[in-house]
């Protein structure tokens, strides 16, 4: 029996269907759904069926000191026990497995996982790898006619990566919390990249409180040309004039005429894109309203469905191999004819080339034409931007006629300019984000103008903007945190662990305590430094020259010295921690007795808002009973309470506002309906 493995069982039906002459026969084995047809077994995994984990004697928290983990001997327990029953099942009749889970470093471990299981019930069975981007009749028919050998070496780097995380991960979350006094749900999780990218936004919401206004004043005037009525903005040449008393006697002496000194004309070249990789998509999904999580999310499920290729890559440059004119030919249907015979028109398809290209996948690019009719309306905005963004490689660059006039003012130059696109090429094919037409007259050197208005506009600086998504993405991209595949993940965990909220992410108490805590006693755990020299050393062992003990060894022993440092400073990290999370449950003042309101606990474990003044002071408000509380930094102005946003597991955050505001509506809805 011949039996091929996937990764996820939408993909088994869907190759089931591919490769089978007719209809496959769906038959259950031990629970799973499989598809057969001759002697021939199509079965799909559900992820990873197996997880790396501590014996269970270093399961409870209080008896087993955190550092005992650093050295501990690491197991591998199933968590699908109905999948890996039907592997063994399977497995014992199978005289040859091809392993097509997802080509890359996780999916290789998958399928090595997978194979074990089968090879511990028959040492026998012949294996080896089906590689595929796109899940198409014509490139898995492909696939399948040239396996390859499995990538041990590969699978090692995804299974050292899992240990790494999980020693790091287990340990520091463990003493942190300890010593922080946060178990049960609210334990303080620390990670191996969590952290570091935490450490970022800490910095900069920092660097926001840190920074101090400086007032600046900016002299505009609203010019019009008499003949042709336009009007238009022009700038004084200073820019940011620092000083008022200047400023005022600057504006003092603008007269109500206008003389254009100088006009210059330049054509601006506009180039094309580049194809997209996976961190370059995520940003293009998150200008159009999609989180990184969701993004990914609807491109995995195009991707299974065989719309566009495999969504996790680093390439930004076309294979030769890629049969690109016919590809561009599937899509000449629907909303995309147009463009589609557009293109067909050139004489030559020549796409742009992005920095970073690499052999096993391509850049995420359409694999066959969807009818918006098939796809939900996310799904439709993804698999759109993915064909756009594939026809934009190809086209020409767009071009704009960019003005600029010096004109005066009573004695003082001010600045105008004037963009509009004269030529559209790729931003036709592309339309997001096009920047608006800024149109000026048609002017003259020497042309007086008429003064409608003028303005002294009283500004001060802005601190550093906080990290959105997308932005976070690039940064940890460029500094080595995380991989293409984990980076979205790792922003999920930081909002489900109420570490920050809303996007741009900001940071919440808690989050400051920790890395504020950490960056002082225990550094190396939030540079990415640290993070960055790991991920190169699994990137050795995919290629061969380092193995899997070898690396896991070295990070224990980094995360041992780190330990040194955690236990000198013991005291301090209590002190720290307890402090700054204090600062946490503080929502506002009571409008009773001017005390502090906190979030308290009552003896039965609910939670409500209470007042720092009791028992002489009962005011309270009640809170909801799950889920973790949030206390943003926005202040109600009628009771001076902060508003808070609740985080439940799997759902979209509850923004609950003023907890007085709630509480008096919520009597109001009450004695409405009584």
């Amino acid at each position: 029996m011949h039996l091929v493995i996937t990764e996820k069982h939408n993909t088994a039906k869907r190759i089931a269907s591919i490769l089978a002459p007719k209809k496959p026969e769906q038959v259950r084995v031990n629970g799973v759904d499989t598809y057969q047809w001759e002697d021939i077994i199509v079965m799909g995994l559900s992820g990873h069926v197996v997880s790396v984990d501590f014996p269970k004697e270093y399961n409870n928290w209080q008896s087993v000191d955190s550092r005992q983990l650093v050295y501990a001997e690491i197991i591998t327990t199933p968590t699908q026990k109905k999948i890996v029953s039907a592997l063994r099942k399977l497995g014992k009749k199978a005289e040859h497995i091809n392993i097509a889970t997802d080509y890359d470093r996780e999916g290789e471990l998958i399928g090595v996982e997978a194979l074990r299981i089968i090879k511990d019930v028959n040492s026998k069975v012949t294996s080896d790898r089906i590689h595929y981007s796109t899940i198409t009749k014509t490139e898995i028919k492909k696939a399948f006619d040239n396996p390859v050998p499995v990538d041990y070496n590969l699978a090692d780097s995804g299974e050292s990566r899992q240990i790494i995380d999980l020693i790091w991960g287990a340990a520091l979350t463990r003493h942190i919390s300890i010593t922080g006094g946060r178990l049960g749900n609210l334990f303080l999780s620390v990670g191996r990249v969590q952290t570091p990218t935490l450490a970022l936004l800490v910095d900069r919401e920092r660097e926001r409180k840190a920074h101090v206004p400086k007032p600046y004043w900016e002299i505009t005037a609203t010019l019009i040309d008499d003949k042709e009525g336009i009007e238009f903005i022009a700038r004084h040449k200073a820019g940011r004039i620092w000083d008022k008393e200047e400023a005022q006697n600057i504006f003092n002496k603008l007269g109500d005429k206008a003389v254009v000194v100088t006009i210059k004309k330049d054509t601006k070249i506009d180039q094309p894109p580049t194809p997209f990789n996976t961190t370059e998509f995520i940003r293009a999904a998150s200008r159009i309203g999609i989180t990184a999580s969701n993004a990914m999310r609807i491109a995995e499920n195009l991707y299974m469905n065989g719309f566009i290729s495999y969504p996790r890559t680093d390439n930004t440059v076309y294979s030769p191999s890629l049969d690109l004119k016919e590809l561009i030919k599937s899509l000449c249907k629907g909303i995309f004819e147009p463009y589609a015979k557009s293109l067909l028109r050139k004489s030559e398809l020549t796409p742009t080339r992005g920095k970073k290209e690499t052999t096993d996948h391509p850049p995420i690019i359409p694999a066959s034409y969807a009818k918006q009719s098939v796809l939900k309306p996310d799904e439709w905005k993804i698999y759109e931007l993915v064909v756009r963004r594939f026809f934009a490689t190809f086209a020409d660059p767009a071009q704009w006629m960019v003005i600029r006039a010096a004109i005066d003012i009573s004695k003082e130059e001010f600045k105008a300019r004037g963009a509009s696109l004269i030529k559209e090429g790729w931003r036709w094919y592309y339309p997001y984000n096009k920047p608006e037409d800024m149109i000026l007259p048609d002017l003259i050197q020497g042309q007086v103008l008429s003064v409608k208005d003028k303005e002294n506009m009283d500004k001060e600086t802005q601190p550093p903007s906080r990290y959105g998504q997308s932005r976070l993405i690039k940064t940890m991209e460029d500094l080595g945190l995380g991989t293409k595949s984990t980076r979205h993940e790792i922003i999920s965990k930081l909002y489900a662990r109420a570490y920050v909220h809303g996007n741009p992410l900001q940071p919440t108490n808690t989050a400051f305590a920790v890395i504020d805590t950490l960056e002082k006693y225990a550094d190396t755990i939030t540079k990415p430094e640290m993070t960055s020299t790991l991920e190169l050393e699994m990137n050795m062992i995919a290629e061969g020259t380092k193995s899997e003990d070898e690396v896991v060894a070295e990070s224990r022993k980094m995360l041992d010295m780190i330990y040194d440092d955690l236990i000198s400073n013991n005291e301090k990290i209590t002190e720290g921690l307890r402090s700054g999370m204090r600062e946490d449950k503080i929502i506002g003042t009571c409008e009773k007795c001017s005390s502090d309101l906190i979030i308290r606990r009552s003896k039965r474990g609910g939670r409500f808002i209470g007042c720092t003044g009791y028992p002489d002071c009962d005011f309270s408000l009640p809170l909801p009973k799950s889920g973790q509380i949030i206390v943003t930094d926005k202040v109600c102005e009628k009771h001076n309470i902060n508003h808070i946003k609740i985080i439940i597991k799997g759902k979209r955050p509850w923004d609950l506002g003023c907890p007085h505001c709630n509480f008096i509506e919520w009597q109001k809805n009450l004695n409405e309906k009584k």
